[in-house]
């Protein structure tokens, strides 16, 4: 066992690292051979420094030969598993990272080059009610270097129990060497039940119908193993959750909540309004408020990258003169950030915040318009033209909010769909590339240019179009969509509230009209 203090490479086939650090640390371990076989890692034994987050303490697998390659994986003081990361090469890193807490971390990892042949009775699936399992080779010694995964998986609406019978593996304190691990579902990544090894008959017990059985062995002092027998029982019958429901989009917002709910927090509809009083839910199986996003007394707040639109549902006693009720506000938000809308629940009792999340999107079309009036879309697909026509595109967003701005920030012309690698740009970054590009002031909720038609030299006469597109605050002072044209130096300081794109064509010179007619 090696005790480097801080980073090393590494060329054995296998080796087993024991590690301490204090804090302040930033060290890379580099495994690298010329084997043609990947590399197995294994952290069996991790100690952080108490209470630190992934943020300031962690251990980070890259799939190469320097923290420069692709993220394989990361390892933090709550993760919930005994990680076993794979390489797709022969070449590995790991780099351990502290903070400033002064604190003794203990790390116990070990690697070997693993060959692509299978062990023998080595994992596998296994369904139905009731089975068995058995470590390889058992009762034999099982062999060095085995890394075995079954996934059990019973009825629906069970739960399984797993009983090992016999169980014989090499003894550590901290199952540092060879373990088996079980976990509470059909991944490794978490959900981790127990960790065992040594001699003992553990017992398990997963809270639904699937669970997962690891055995990992090192090089030395190889025991006979394990035999294993699962079961299963239906789970116990709950009642139904009280649930609530928010759904955002650029038009509106939709609040559902459960009489069940209401119920379970001592209210129901009669209890319950808005921050505009007169804004009423539809009564149902569940209570429904569905409202524009700027009514019903919602605010809106800019903090210069995203937008939020708040309300507030208030749940209150109501025709005495006294209550010992807790008073209930359910905040509800639709925050529009990067490319997806983020809705978020906050219950408040007596200033006690739950939440829930869950995603939406924003709506937004290109299409082509017949005139500079873009009064009449055009509808047919393909979109025939002439060479050197003047073509005018419309992106159009769908929203009820009024103090939104569209900015086409950049338009990019492909004779492909998927915009390979012939591309050829009308305008980026606000700028108009081509000599023929015209943009139209800004009118409420959309963007306007014009073009004249082409196409491309070698190709086929069929033009697609796909321009990013950004949304800004009409509120905001200098933001993104006011500017216009900016240079690549500029173009990161704006702020903008979200970016997407949208794609419109195939725009088809006419000429080719008459060979597709046939």
């Amino acid at each position: 066992i090696g005790v480097p203090r801080c980073g090393a490479s590494f060329h054995d086939l296998n080796k087993a690292l024991k590690i301490d650090l204090n804090a302040n640390a930033n060290c890379a371990w580099q495994i690298q051979r010329n084997e043609n076989q990947t590399i197995r890692l294994i952290f069996s034994y991790f100690k952080f420094a108490p209470s630190s987050s992934c943020e300031t303490e962690s251990i980070k697998v890259y799939d190469g030969p320097s923290a420069n390659s692709p993220l394989l994986g990361q390892v933090c003081n709550d993760t919930d598993a005994v990680p076993v990361l794979q390489s797709s090469s022969d070449s590995l890193t790991f780099v351990i990272t502290t903070n400033s807490v002064d604190f003794a971390r203990n790390f116990f990892v070990y690697y070997y080059f693993s060959p692509h042949t299978k062990t023998e009775n080595c994992g596998g699936q296994l369904t139905g009610p009731n089975g068995t399992l058995t470590s390889p080779n058992y009762p034999a010694p099982y062999p060095e270097f085995t890394y075995c995964v079954w996934h059990i998986q019973t009825p629906a609406n069970s739960k399984i129990h797993l009983e090992f019978q016999d169980f014989f593996l090499e003894l550590d304190q901290n199952c540092r060497f060879d373990f088996t691990a079980v976990y509470d579902g059909l991944t490794t990544n978490t959900g981790l039940i127990g960790k065992v090894c040594g001699r003992s008959q553990p017992k398990f017990e997963s809270s639904s119908n699937v669970m997962t059985v690891v055995l990992s062995t090192d090089y030395a002092n190889s025991y006979r193993g394990f035999s294993a027998r699962y079961t299963s029982s239906p789970l116990p019958s709950s009642p139904v959750e009280p649930s609530t429901l928010l759904t955002c989009s650029s038009d509106s917002m939709k609040i559902v909540l459960s009489k069940s709910y209401l119920a379970s927090l001592g209210y129901n509809e009669t209890h319950i309004q808005m921050n505009d009083p007169s804004c009423r839910p539809v009564i149902t199986d569940s209570v429904i408020f569905s409202f524009p996003l700027a009514s019903c007394g919602t605010t809106k707040k800019d903090d210069g990258h995203s937008i939020t639109y708040t309300n507030i549902v208030s749940l209150s006693a109501t025709g005495n003169i006294i209550t010992r009720q807790k008073s209930i506000q359910i905040i509800v938000k639709c925050k529009m950030e990067n490319n997806s809308t983020l809705e978020v629940v906050y219950i408040t009792k007596d200033n006690i915040i739950q939440n829930t999340t869950a995603v939406g999107r924003y709506n937004v079309s290109m299409s082509f318009y017949d005139s500079g009036s873009f009064s009449e879309p055009i509808y047919q697909s393909p979109y025939y033209v002439d060479l050197n026509q003047t073509l005018f595109a419309q992106v159009s967003l769908h929203s009820t909010d009024p103090n939104l701005l569209v900015f086409i920030d950049t338009c990019t012309a492909s004779p492909e769909a998927d915009f390979g690698s012939l591309t050829y740009d009308l305008i980026r970054s606000g700028c108009n590339e081509d000599d023929t590009v015209v943009t139209y002031p800004p009118v409420e909720h959309y963007a306007r240019f014009k073009f004249n038609a082409f196409k491309f030299l070698r190709s086929f006469a069929t033009v697609y179009l796909q321009c990013d597109i950004l949304i800004c605050d009409t509120n905001t002072t200098n933001s993104r969509c006011t500017q216009g044209c900016i240079s690549r130096q500029k173009r990161d300081i704006s702020s903008y509230l979200w970016k997407t794109n949208t794609v419109a064509g195939p725009i088809r010179v006419k000429r080719d009209l008459r060979s597709a007619d046939h």
